[in-house]
């Protein structure tokens, strides 16, 4: 496959960078390799996966992106919309939309197959399904799912790194336990990259009628918008008895992830410090910071004063609404990985198991003020675009909020040893940490969305947080 991939990097070089799973928007790439390729099938459609390597002009570590070429000699009209390039006379193509493609995944998953450095790993035990029609889940930025008859899904992680992946790790840990908190894991995609091993994707049950909860908080606080003087305990589509459920998961899923993988301890100045070096990280990145940074590190140095060191154990570490789906048993948790613009051996340490209450009570902000700016209630006057929206909307969204924060933190408490709100210093330091987070991820990301968080640090530093 070496020659077609050669001739094929000019056209990767214009493809790549418009992907939406491409993880280095507004970055120019200074140089375009295939690092590894193996071929998985020899008869058209022909089936390549390569392993991109990514040098930039602006210096830094060169990423890796997998990418399942698919060539044929003619592309149907139904994958034209994933065409690459032509390369030797045949068209090139994202191969995982081309469900003959997709398909022989899923038989190399089931048969437990190995192609040189690649190696395809059923889970002991397991049943995996042959022949069934893969089609690709369109909601994914960072990774790409393909969902086989509604019974299993295979993600796959678009950027590679090599160790030991987390979202695997931590579902074979709760596999192991028998958790109801996760969708039960069947296999996964192992190998090496760089001769060092690595994860590439990972076979799940897939949860058929669900729907994420980002989704229901939107519903909800729009049918609260749509309402003139209803408050939010009101509304037919009232949230809160759903946040409740779901903090008694994250509760349940933290306890199975202590007793998997253990517990620790981390010194509390440990913990401040990581957050004064993110800040500090930060400040170039988001200029509006600077009016907050003072609050902020004073926030932050509070957490060194803590009597006790704080109890460390693996966590999510990305936890949000749209990392939750509803199912009609309950509610399931998704992507283990951790925060994606941190690296790898950062996502596996234990942390603070706050960190995930921390970001569903951030989701919940998040939710009601994406919200309010889709309403337009953040038009912005063009002499002061700081200025607060101040209609009655913005009464309900904090009311919304608020309730099911409350809500989260009850469930949790309800299923934990422990109530999360009886932390408040440190709990409200993990609220402004993630907080600068994504202040930095919107920059780069979605700028359009940075005054919701920018928002939130101002309102937080003021309020002090969720309390009692």
């Amino acid at each position: 496959m070496t020659e077609p991939a050669t001739a094929l990097l000019d056209q990767l070089q214009d493809w790549l960078p418009r992907q939406r799973w491409f993880a280095a928007k507004g970055r120019v790439i200074a140089q375009l390799s295939v690092a590894q390729s193996v071929q998985l099938r020899t008869e058209e459609p022909y089936a390549d996966l390569l392993v991109l390597a990514v040098a930039y002009r602006d210096g830094g570590p060169v990423e890796h992106y997998q990418l399942l070429l698919g060539r044929r000699e003619t592309l149907p009209a139904q994958l034209k919309h994933v065409s690459i390039g032509t390369a030797e006379g045949l068209a090139c193509y994202d191969g995982v939309w081309d469900s003959t493609l997709s398909g022989e995944l899923l038989s190399a998953l089931a048969t437990g197959a190995t192609y040189d450095w690649l190696r395809f790993v059923p889970e002991p035990g397991v049943e995996i399904p042959t022949g069934l029609p893969g089609r690709v889940l369109n909601v994914e930025q960072s990774n790409t799912s393909i969902v086989y008859g509604d019974e299993v899904v295979l993600k796959l992680f678009r950027r590679l790194a090599a160790g030991v992946n987390p979202d695997l790790e931590l579902h074979r840990a709760l596999r192991g336990m028998g958790s109801g908190e996760v969708a039960g894991l069947r296999a996964a995609i192992e190998g090496t990259l760089g001769g060092e091993p690595a994860a590439f994707g990972m076979l799940q049950e897939f949860a058929a009628n669900s729907a994420d909860g980002w989704s229901m908080a939107l519903i909800s606080i729009r049918d609260l918008f749509a309402e003139a003087d209803l408050r939010a305990d009101e509304v037919g589509g009232d949230f809160a008895a759903e946040s409740f459920r779901l903090g008694k998961t994250v509760a349940v899923m933290h306890s199975e992830l202590a007793g998997a993988l253990g517990t620790g301890t981390m010194d509390a100045e440990e913990l401040s410090r990581g957050m004064l070096d993110r800040l500090a990280n930060a400040l170039p990145v988001v200029p509006d910071l600077a009016e907050l940074a003072g609050s902020l590190r004073a926030a932050f140095e509070g957490v060194a004063e803590l009597a006790e060191p704080v109890r460390t154990q693996r966590v999510h570490g990305d936890l949000h609404l749209g990392q939750a789906l509803r199912t009609p048993r309950g509610w399931l948790l998704l992507d283990f990985e951790g925060e994606p613009a941190r690296p790898l051996s950062e996502r596996r340490r234990p942390d603070a198991m706050l960190k995930d209450v921390a970001g569903m009570l951030r989701s919940f902000d998040y939710a009601a003020y994406h919200q309010l700016s889709e309403w337009g209630e953040w038009a912005y006057p063009s002499d002061d675009k700081d200025a607060e929206p101040t209609s009655q909307l913005v009464w309900r969204a904090e009311e919304w909020t608020s309730r099911n924060r409350e809500a989260f933190c009850d469930g949790y408490a309800d299923s934990a040893d422990s109530d999360p709100r009886d932390s408040q210093v440190l709990l409200h330091a993990l609220e402004l940490d993630k907080a600068v987070y994504e202040s930095v991820y919107e920059t780069r990301n979605r700028p359009s969305w940075l005054p919701v968080p920018l928002r939130s640090l101002r309102r937080l530093l003021v309020t002090g947080g969720t309390g009692r």
